[in-house]
C-alpha cells in the first residue's frame, strides 16, 4: 500500500516531529443533541427525539487544527469568532488541544458560526445552522493577514480551511498563499465555492467530486471527463497537486505525472462529518514532514477511515492511526525477509499488539495445520509463522522432502486470514529468529513438551510464554503421504479413449 511504510510509521509515531502548522479558516462550533426515537409526533409526521445529553466539539477550521494537534504538530489557529458563548466555547476546545489561539479575532458584529445536529440513536435527524457568511470588512481582512504574518515565520505548513463563511475571500487567500510561497512553505487548501482562482499557486488543493464539478462547470456523473477538466484547472492555476475525494470510489491525484487513483478503504460508515478536515490535516502534516504525496494520500485515507466509523466530529486519534497502520495488511506483503519482519514487529509492538510466533515445515498443508494456526492467532493480535526452507527440511527429513516447495508453502500459509507474516529460515531450528523477534507467545503442537520446544527457555528471559496446542487426531503430513502411497494401484492404469 505505502511506497515507504517505515517512513510513514516513523512520522506518525514521532508526532510528525512536532512540526509547526498554521490553520486559517472558518472556525465553527459543532453541537450535538443526543437522544433516542421511540415514536412519531401526533402533531406532524416527524420523529420525536427524547433528549439525553449534549456535546460540543471543534468544527470547520477548528477541527482541522485539532486534527493537526492530535497528530503531534504545534498548531496556531487563525480566524474569527463572535463575542458570544459559542465563541468562548470554541476557544476552550482549542485550548484543550494545546492550540495557540492568539491569532483569533473577535467581533461583536458577527455571531460564531455553529452547526447543531439532532441525533436519534446513531442517525442524524436534523441540522440547524447559525452563521453570517458575508465578506469581512477591510479592517478585519488587514488584521487577519497581520496575524498570519506574525506566525508564518518558522512554520512548515499553512492550511486554509474554507467553509464559505466569508473569511477566506480572494484577496486574503492570494495574500496568504503568496507569502507562504515566498518563504517556501507549502500551502494546503480545503476549498469551497465555484471559483478556485483564489487558491492559485497552492501546493495541494483537495475538493470533493461535487466541488470540482461545480468549479469546472462539468457534470459529476462522467468521472473521466471531470478528472480531465480537473487536470486543466490544476495546470491553469499553477497548483502542484489536485487531490479529489470521490467517496466510495476513493481518491484521485492529479499532478504533472497525470492521474493516479487510490481505492477507498472498506469501513463501516456512521458519520462523515469532519472526514475532509482529517484528510487535509493528515496530508498537510505528511507532506510537510517530507513524505511522498502518494503516501500522504494513503495515510489520509486511513486516518479519515478511523473518524467516519464514529458518530460526531472527532479528530483523528494518533494511537488508533498507529494501530491501523500496524494491522493494515495492504501496507506490506505478508511474506517477508527477516529484516522486513523485524521492522513490522517494531510497528506492532509500538501499537501495543501482542505477537504470537510459531514455526514448522507446513508441507502438504492440511486441516491440522489450519487448526493450530487459528488457535495460535486467538492467543494474541499478530501471528508470525516461520517456515523451514527446502534445504532445512531435506536435512531434517531426508531426500524426497519437502513435497511442496518453500515458495508455494509460503504462499499457501500467507493466504490464511489468521496469519499476519510469513518468514523463511534456513537453520535447523528457529532459535535465532525467536531471539530476534522476542514474541509474547511461542506456540507449538501438543506432541511436544515445553522442555522440548526450541526457544522455551529464552522466552522466559523477556517475560514471554509457551503454549502447547492440542493436535487433531489423524492429521499429519506423514500420514497423508502413507495414505496416498497405499491408494496407488500396483499396476499402472491405462486409459483408452
Amino acid at each position: 500500500m505505502f511506497n515507504d511504510p517505515n517512513s510513514i510509521f516513523q512520522a506518525v509515531r514521532s508526532g510528525f516531529r512536532g512540526l509547526r502548522a498554521i490553520v486559517v479558516g472558518d472556525l465553527i462550533l459543532d453541537r450535538y443533541l443526543w437522544g433516542r426515537v421511540d415514536r412519531i409526533s401526533p402533531e406532524a409526521p416527524v420523529p420525536v427525539v427524547r433528549l439525553d445529553h449534549e456535546t460540543k466539539t471543534a468544527g470547520g477550521a477548528a477541527n482541522v487544527a485539532a486534527n493537526l494537534s492530535a497528530l503531534g504538530c504545534d498548531v496556531s489557529a487563525i480566524g474569527l469568532l463572535g463575542t458570544d458563548e459559542d465563541g468562548y466555547r470554541v476557544l476552550e476546545l482549542l485550548h484543550s488541544f494545546h492550540i495557540d489561539t492568539g491569532g483569533i479575532l473577535k467581533s461583536p458584529e458577527r455571531p460564531t458560526t455553529s452547526k447543531t445536529r439532532v441525533i436519534g440513536g446513531r442517525q442524524q435527524m436534523l441540522r440547524l445552522d447559525l452563521e453570517e457568511a458575508s465578506e469581512l470588512s477591510s479592517r478585519l481582512k488587514r488584521d487577519l493577514v497581520a496575524e498570519v504574518d506574525q506566525r508564518i515565520q518558522g512554520s512548515c505548513a499553512v492550511v486554509l480551511s474554507d467553509y464559505g463563511k466569508g473569511l477566506l475571500s480572494e484577496p486574503v487567500c492570494r495574500d496568504i498563499i503568496a507569502r507562504a510561497r515566498k518563504l517556501s512553505i507549502p500551502t494546503f487548501v480545503d476549498p469551497k465555492g465555484l471559483h478556485f482562482d483564489k487558491y492559485a499557486g497552492c501546493t495541494v488543493l483537495s475538493p470533493n467530486r461535487l466541488e470540482l464539478a461545480a468549479a469546472t462547470a462539468a457534470g459529476s456523473g462522467d468521472l473521466e471527463m471531470l478528472l480531465q477538466k480537473g487536470c486543466r484547472l490544476r495546470s491553469d492555476l499553477g497548483i502542484e497537486h489536485l487531490v479529489v475525494t470521490l467517496g466510495e470510489l476513493g481518491i484521485a491525484l492529479l499532478d504533472e505525472s497525470g492521474i493516479s487513483r487510490f481505492p477507498a478503504l472498506a469501513r463501516e460508515v456512521f458519520d462523515v462529518s469532519g472526514a475532509g478536515d482529517t484528510a487535509i490535516a493528515t496530508i498537510g502534516a505528511s507532506v510537510a514532514a517530507g513524505l511522498q504525496i502518494q503516501d500522504a494520500i494513503r495515510l489520509a485515507n486511513l486516518a479519515a477511515g478511523t473518524v467516519i466509523s464514529k458518530v460526531g466530529t472527532v479528530p483523528v486519534n494518533r494511537e488508533e492511526l498507529l494501530a491501523s497502520l500496524a494491522s493494515d495488511e495492504g501496507a506490506t506483503e505478508k511474506i517477508c525477509t527477516s529484516a522486513v519482519l523485524l521492522q513490522r514487529v517494531a510497528r506492532w509492538r509500538t501499537a501495543g499488539r501482542r505477537i504470537v510466533f510459531t514455526n514448522g515445515c507446513f508441507d502438504l498443508l492440511h486441516a491440522g495445520h489450519l487448526a493450530l494456526l487459528e488457535h495460535a492467532k486467538r492467543l494474541g493480535d499478530c501471528l508470525v509463522v516461520a517456515l523451514n526452507t527446502d534445504r532445512s527440511i531435506r536435512s531434517l527429513k531426508g531426500i524426497g522432502r519437502p513435497i511442496v516447495s518453500e515458495e508455494s508453502r509460503a504462499k499457501l500459509v500467507a493466504a490464511l486470514p489468521c496469519v499476519d507474516a510469513v518468514v523463511l529460515f534456513d537453520e535447523e531450528t528457529p532459535l535465532n529468529l525467536i531471539g530476534t523477534v522476542r514474541p509474547n507467545v511461542l506456540v507449538k503442537g501438543g506432541d511436544y513438551t515445553e522442555e522440548e520446544v526450541v526457544g522455551a527457555r529464552e522466552m522466559k528471559t523477556w517475560g514471554g510464554e509457551v503454549r502447547l496446542v492440542p493436535l487433531i487426531e489423524g492429521f499429519s503430513t506423514t500420514a497423508l503421504l502413507k495414505r496416498a502411497q497405499h491408494s496407488l494401484p500396483e499396476t499402472p492404469v491405462r486409459f483408452v479413449q
